[in-house]
């Protein structure tokens, strides 16, 4: 998911799918705690998507 894709989205959107990616974060944890999770990479992308909607959610407040 690309930032300039992000910032046409509403506030509400972009909360609703930060939730959305709050959960699969836990559950790929879960996973990879339990050593069920063969592709680690996907923790560190889901990290990055939650950032960037960070950003962009911060930069609407500003705005």
């Amino acid at each position: 998911m690309k930032a300039s894709e992000l910032r046409e989205k509403s506030a509400e959107e972009l909360g609703q799918q930060l939730n959305d990616l709050l959960e699969e974060q836990f559950r790929l944890r879960t996973r990879k705690a339990t050593g069920q999770l063969t592709q680690t990479h996907l923790l560190q992308t889901n990290q990055r998507d939650i950032a960037r909607i960070k950003t962009v959610l911060n930069e609407h407040k500003k705005a």
